[in-house]
């Protein structure tokens, strides 16, 4: 498939609608890469030369797999909204969508809310320092690959919990990306 992303509405309710602005709200993936969001589609599997090619080039040698669904995810509820807690990390954050679907929510220059949808065959890497949160859809399902340089770190840092001055990722990403 071929990653999409749009502006999000502010209506309360479930996390796992799609939360689209009415009107043009299409954030074209340009618009995504100015935020330092990385992306690939068509990826096939985990066997892909697309994908060994990427780990390759940006020194990936540590993945594992995610099944995410109320079947697989112990206490499924309360993970999924731990996850849709806006946070960054301090390093960038990999995913390759094996099977199913779910969203990215990003902060745009304005600190407003992108949605960016995954499904099957796309890949996404978020830069450090970003803002960010992740939910299934409506679908409640994904396999997901993470992808990490060495041994794996997914430390969440909250925006509530840190001070954007003081924190030398959120710096890092202002001076590269924010200017």
């Amino acid at each position: 498939m071929t990653i999409a992303a749009w502006l999000m509405d502010d209506v309360e309710g479930d996390q796992r609608e799609p939360h689209r602005q009415p009107g043009d709200s299409a954030v074209t993936l340009d618009e995504l890469a100015k935020l330092g969001v990385l992306h690939w589609s068509g990826i096939t599997g985990p066997e892909d030369p697309k994908l060994e090619e990427i780990k390759t080039q940006r020194g990936y040698t540590y993945t594992d797999v995610c099944n995410i669904t109320p079947e697989t995810l112990p206490d499924y509820e309360n993970k999924i909204k731990s996850f849709f807690k806006e946070h960054i990390h301090y390093d960038e954050e990999i995913r390759y969508c094996v099977e199913g679907s779910g969203y990215f929510d990003v902060r745009g220059f304005n600190d407003e809310w992108i949605r960016i949808s995954l499904e099957q065959g796309d890949m996404i890497i978020l830069p450090e320092g970003i803002y960010h949160r992740f939910t299934l859809d409506d679908k409640n399902y994904i396999k997901a690959m993470r992808l990490f340089v060495g041994e794996p770190v997914w430390t969440p840092y909250n925006r509530d919990e840190i001070d954007d001055k003081k924190n030398a990722s959120r710096q890092k990403y202002i001076a590269t990306f924010m200017q």
